[in-house]
């Protein structure tokens, strides 16, 4: 226990000395624990899966993006050795997480492939202003894309020339498409994202280092670059703000909780953050901008209090409060788990850890909370699952910075979970898990989808994030993990786990159709389950976040 805390300080140490000046330790990346693996690079066989997946989206549909879509590929796959040159030799200029290959390929080809699957559904219900706003994501995703492969290949040394070539190429023909598909103020709005992007990629990675790897900034960076920049035009221009209120609940909650984390990272660096009165700064603070600004700039959208608003949504029927007190349950079974952990701890060894299979208590536990969302009121759902990621956020600035009283019995109770990828001043493993099943709800396209539903195995969408994290991976670690002997050669993950994965998402699929009316898949059999294998394979070999990564590709399988 010593050692992990010992571990997990050095970082909120660096940050008040200022890291900016210390160098930069070499990242190795991870050892290849089979034969095989001489021959089979694994950053190889997932650069292959993701570029199955973007041929996939392809054959269901070609418009004038695809040949951008595939030329982006062939510049981050060749960016991605770069930026793993970079990450080995310490030439990086921050700190990434060790123990991982950048990732670029697999996270460029998120946003694009995203909003190109979503124009063709917007298009096909004829909703035009959707339409229009899904190609400004797949023309952000894009520029977001090729701009980090620049940043590698401006750090380089020696200037890779053949690399330079391809890219140069790819970003003339984003340029170019740019120029054709879109109006003036839909490239300013592009050009606004990239410039929020710039500054904020600087902020996070400064402040939180070890914590994400390359690609993984660009998902998740970008993702909020794209939010802030929503969010300021919509509150511009209140005349335009349309769609159900539910739906601005998540952008201003995200905004907010930044402006939390960065305000108080950078107070911090000059004041001592564990006496009780920057502990009740932190609280005054927090409670000035949750009523201050946030209430207020969340009602212009609502139309009314946010508080009065709440009431009536969550009171609207009885079947609401059954779900919220059957989530309440839950919720007391799961701290009771991190309760019994710690109680493990106190009574033998103080270097107990949880292990894999206790760990993805959480993962059955979280699809038990949405899977009767699902079923029964989506909308519901949408909300506590933004109430909670503010409540995690909260919690972890909490933590992080040792806020009394909570935070040193937070940092006890969280580091029993620490695995390897929480290698940063965060702990982020219970986040990625709530992103990974929400998204696919978030995202979820309700103005292009007639009565709600989405036709074939469209109608399986929102279930992407339960099927790809809460059932495959948890089943995929745990039967890898205890019965698994056949090893993917360069990874760790086996065959026996990524076989079970699969059979055990065909099986909840057929579980969903039983309870669910309103999925009716159209003899789309054969494409979920190809769909649920490539994203399986993703998982066994990617080293990135697969909370994120998975359900996002699912998701864009499922939508075709």
């Amino acid at each position: 226990m010593d050692e992990v805390c010992q571990r997990e300080d050095m970082p909120e140490e660096g940050l008040r000395r200022g890291r900016a000046s210390a160098p930069i330790a070499p990242v190795s990346l991870p050892a290849s624990p089979h034969p095989a693996a001489v021959l089979i690079d694994p950053v190889l066989v997932e650069s292959s899966v993701v570029f199955a997946v973007v041929l996939c989206v392809h054959m269901a549909l070609w418009n004038q993006h695809s040949w951008c879509s595939i030329a982006l590929f062939i510049q981050a796959f060749y960016a991605q050795h770069k930026w793993d040159r970079l990450l080995r030799s310490g030439g990086a200029v921050f700190q990434f997480r060790p123990s991982a290959n950048s990732g670029i390929v697999p996270a460029s080809m998120v946003m694009p492939l995203l909003g190109m699957v979503l124009k063709e559904k917007c298009s096909a219900s004829g909703n035009v202003y959707f339409e229009r706003f899904c190609m400004v994501v797949t023309i952000t995703g894009m520029m977001l894309a090729l701009f980090l492969s620049l940043i590698a290949l401006g750090i380089t040394r020696p200037v890779p020339t053949n690399t330079c070539v391809i890219a140069g190429v790819s970003g003339s023909a984003i340029l170019y498409m740019a120029k054709q598909t879109l109006t003036v103020s839909e490239v300013i709005e592009v050009l606004e994202v990239l410039l929020i992007f710039v500054y904020l990629s600087l902020i996070v990675l400064y402040l939180l280092p070890r914590c994400l790897t390359p690609g993984e900034a660009l998902l998740i960076v970008g993702g909020i670059s794209f939010i802030i920049n929503q969010l300021i035009k919509r509150s511009l221009n209140l005349v335009e703000v349309k769609g159900d209120p539910v739906n601005y609940f998540l952008p201003v909650a995200v905004v907010g909780s930044l402006l939390l984390g960065v305000f108080f990272a950078l107070l911090f660096c000059f004041m001592e953050s564990e006496t009780w009165v920057s502990s009740l700064f932190f609280h005054v603070m927090t409670a000035v901008l949750g009523l201050g600004i946030l209430m207020p700039w969340l009602s212009l959208f609502v139309g009314r209090h946010p508080v009065m608003w709440l009431l009536d949504f969550v009171t609207l029927n009885d079947r609401r409060l059954y779900l919220l007190a059957y989530w309440l349950f839950l919720a007391a079974v799961a701290a009771c788990v991190v309760l019994h952990q710690n109680y493990r701890r106190q009574s033998g060894s103080k270097k107990h850890q949880a292990s894999t299979v206790v760990r993805k208590y959480f993962h059955l536990i979280a699809v038990a909370t949405y899977v009767p969302g699902l079923v029964y009121d989506r909308q519901l759902l949408h909300v506590a699952s933004v109430a909670c990621l503010a409540m995690f956020l909260f919690l972890e600035y909490v933590r992080y910075f040792r806020i009394r009283p909570l935070g040193q019995p937070l940092r006890q109770l969280l580091t029993l979970f620490l695995d390897e990828r929480d290698s940063g001043p965060l702990i982020l493993t219970h986040v990625y898990l709530l992103l990974g099943m929400s998204l696919p709800i978030w995202l979820f396209p309700g103005p292009c989808a007639p009565k709600g539903v989405l036709p074939g195995a469209g109608s399986l969408v929102p279930y992407a994030g339960v099927l790809a994290v809460g059932v495959g991976d948890t089943v995929a670690s745990m039967f890898g993990s205890t019965v698994g002997e056949i090893r993917w050669p360069g990874t760790k993950k086996t065959v026996e786990g990524t076989a079970t994965s699969v059979f055990a998402q065909i099986i909840a699929v057929a579980i969903f159709l039983i309870f669910d009316g309103g999925i009716n898949l159209n003899s789309t059999y054969s494409w979920i389950v190809g769909s649920i294998t490539l994203v399986a394979m993703l998982e066994a070999y990617t080293s990135q976040i697969d909370n994120l990564l998975l359900p996002l590709y699912l998701f864009i399988l499922l939508l075709l």
